[in-house]
């Protein structure tokens, strides 16, 4: 096969949305480099143009599948939403969390009968199987029972990642799937969205002839930081997951994929650098609503973040965003606490390099202190580099000295509005419901082997950065 006809049918020509242009700081870039933008010349045997039809959301499946979600918080609620869209492809029938408002919602939403409607996930699993999957958007540290439990009732499950809160149990959790022949999708959710389905098919396309390393940065904005790993759910490693694996599994996922080779050998590093007691300014007292004298002036600030900016709030379960109800959980729960006075220990700052099969080989920074979120990638191969944003990423190309950009709005399509992780997060619920609807896992791009693979190589990159060695990964 030709390569243009290759790349024809890898659905990088033809219909879709055809975009060039400057790359990210291209007006830089092109000032000070041969590489030229936008290209305008049809080169035989070149990718030309990076078009990619974004697939529909609607799933390609006569069958409607039947789910119940336990755990009813943001993660519960994101993808019974898909529900709510496709009514004649998802059904939620069933619910359970401990929290009565959060439960009552999603019953309410979705006409759950009062037999269908749970607390503690204990009386879920104590009934008879009554549908044909289940979402596990618990906490953390409330996955792999359920998770276990439920393989052996006969359900498929779509599991919020971490998998669990160990090697061992993340491997107990693959083998119950095999034992049971069940499928299991974790959320990897950034392996679904449009971008990086397409970041992925263009370097499979050769266009940047072999990868050879990978750059990736994951930056935590300022605010996420303090709200989630400071002051939140997942400021303590020992009771959910390192952050490695609470919140870079993702991209640990995302490099494993896009280089597709097996992980052999990660080096890991990073601290706790900042939120720490010693480093609490001078009378600053426990939580930011006692007057604390560098209120106006702390960027971590609880009132600023939740009161003035009105940033995370869904964690509060509040009627309204008055600000007299955010600041009285300020003043009764963790998250008021000053960041200098909380009983974290996840890194503030990890990198981790990582040698990949046939010698290639990727780095990865996370880093708490950037005013925005979003992955910054780089790829380098042998014929031309790829740098991208999460939004948009262009393509130079060494022999023609072009250059190429896919910028495809998702946000913008109406089916993919309110869908978070760039479309991701009901592409992989449109997948799963594929899946299940076929009883085939290979619907599913991320499957439970490949979601424990990169989850062994945060377990490793952790075990690294503990014991300032270089470590193999054994899968």
């Amino acid at each position: 096969m030709k390569r243009r006809d290759f790349l024809r049918n890898c659905g990088l020509f033809g219909a879709g949305v055809a975009v060039s242009g400057m790359g990210i700081d291209a007006a830089a870039a092109n000032a000070s480099s041969p590489f030229e933008a936008p290209l305008a010349d049809d080169v035989p045997g070149e990718l030309n143009d990076l078009t990619l039809p974004i697939r529909s959301l609607e799933p390609n499946t006569h069958k409607q599948v039947t789910i119940a979600i336990v755990g009813a918080g943001s993660r519960g609620h994101t993808y019974a939403k898909f529900a709510e869209k496709f009514p004649e492809h998802l059904k939620v029938v069933g619910v359970s969390d401990i929290l009565e408002n959060r439960k009552l919602d999603i019953a309410g939403k979705h006409g759950i009968p009062k037999e269908h409607q749970f607390g503690d996930y204990h009386e879920f699993l104590a009934v008879p199987k009554f549908a044909d999957a289940v979402v596990i958007s618990t906490p953390d540290d409330l996955h792999y029972e359920p998770c276990m439990k439920a393989l052996e009732l006969g359900y498929d499950v779509l599991l919020e990642k971490p998998c669990a809160q160990t090697e061992k149990e993340c491997r107990d959790i693959l083998a119950q799937a095999k034992k049971y022949n069940r499928i299991v999708a974790v959320c990897h959710v950034l392996r679904y969205s449009p971008y990086f389905i397409a970041l992925r098919e263009v370097v499979n396309s050769g266009a940047i002839g072999d990868l050879v390393s990978v750059q990736h940065m994951e930056p935590i904005q300022y605010a996420h930081m303090a709200h989630s790993y400071v002051r939140g759910n997942w400021r303590d490693s020992k009771q959910t997951t390192p952050i490695i694996l609470a919140k870079s599994c993702h991209d640990l996922d995302i490099l494993r994929w896009i280089i597709d080779k097996p992980c052999k050998s990660i080096s890991a590093d990073g601290s706790l650098t900042l939120f720490k007691e010693e480093n609490a300014p001078k009378g600053a007292p426990a939580r930011c609503t006692d007057g604390c004298p560098y209120e106006d002036t702390c960027p971590y600030s609880a009132i600023d973040i939740y009161v003035r900016k009105k940033r995370h709030l869904y964690v509060f379960d509040l009627p309204s965003k008055d600000d007299e109800l955010i600041m009285e959980k300020l003043r009764t729960t963790g998250y008021g606490r000053c960041v200098y006075h909380c009983d974290n220990d996840q890194p503030d700052h990890y990198v981790a390099n990582m040698v990949f099969e046939e010698g290639k080989t990727a780095s990865f920074t996370m880093d708490a202190f950037s005013p925005w979120g979003g992955r910054r990638t780089r790829i380098m191969g042998t014929k031309g580099f790829i740098e991208g944003d999460m939004s948009q990423f262009t393509l130079w190309d060494f022999r023609t000295g072009k250059a190429k950009t896919w910028n495809k709005k998702v946000s913008e399509i109406p089916e993919y509005k309110g869908s978070g992780h760039g479309g991701g997060d009901l592409a992989l619920v449109r997948d799963f419901v594929e899946a299940v609807a076929t009883q085939d896992p290979t619907r599913l791009t991320s499957t439970i082997d490949a979601s424990i693979e990169s989850h062994v190589m945060g377990f490793m990159a952790e075990k690294s950065r503990k014991s300032n060695k270089k470590v193999s990964v054994k899968l």
